[in-house]
């Protein structure tokens, strides 16, 4: 079942380590079949060394494991909310990378300063709130998804056109149209934390980017006048 998107989700899952966005098994890759209704999802806890694409599990919209002999990542449940929420989303990745972790135990949003920020996110990346009590009882991994989307919600922010969040306290996520984009994605917002970082460390009052250069830089690489890259 699945077989191609278990192989994507795989050499996807791959990269994580390969970027250094992750050390361990301090991370997971997500790719859905919007047709069939059911996403896949690297299984919790097990070495990349040893992993293979016959051991990607497949979950249900509602993270119910359809196929699959593993546990699926702990995280299956965020993953689940975000693809019912979102449906052009195609990919998620979840990390404990080191530049945007920093930010999340900020508990800081990661504001656009750069043109790298530009070409992927459009405008600030948003850091969530702590879950409270009642949400970790309810269910830990699922209410951070409705936090996530609570977040994007509140702040009427586009959630594919600033694809990834932080969230206090814990990590990032990111999305794309697919794993591979989703992964991308995770690098980019990886490296613009890094960037932010040294910035405002060299210079306390550097300045976030006019909106007419965020605007610039974005809309040559999305939308419909993008003319970025070969067609």
């Amino acid at each position: 079942m699945l077989e191609a998107l278990k192989e994507e989700v795989y050499y996807a899952n791959l990269e994580l380590p390969k970027q250094g966005l992750i050390k361990y098994t301090w991370g997971n890759v997500s790719g859905v079949d919007r047709e069939q209704g059911l996403f896949v999802i690297k299984p919790s806890g097990v070495d990349y060394e040893t992993l293979k694409p016959s051991d990607m599990v497949v979950c249900d919209l509602k993270g119910n494991v359809v196929e699959g002999t593993l546990n699926p990542s702990s995280d299956t449940p965020t993953h689940a909310v975000l693809y019912q929420s979102y449906q052009d989303i195609g990919g998620i990745v979840h990390t404990h990378s080191p530049w945007a972790t920093i930010w999340s135990q900020a508990g800081l949003d990661v504001p656009a300063m750069g043109t790298t920020h530009a070409d992927t996110f459009y405008g600030t990346i948003p850091c969530a709130r702590f879950l409270s009590q009642e949400e970790i009882d309810r269910g830990y991994e699922e209410e951070t998804g409705r936090v996530i989307v609570e977040t994007f919600k509140k702040r009427e922010i586009d959630p594919m056109a600033v694809p990834g969040v932080l969230l206090h306290g814990h990590g990032p996520f990111t999305w794309g149209k697919n794993a591979d984009s989703a992964v991308m994605n995770a690098v980019v917002l990886d490296e613009v934390c890094k960037m932010n970082l040294y910035a405002r460390q060299l210079n306390h009052f550097s300045e976030e980017l006019p909106q007419r250069i965020l605007d610039k830089h974005y809309l040559r690489k999305h939308g419909k006048d993008a003319y970025y890259g070969q067609k």
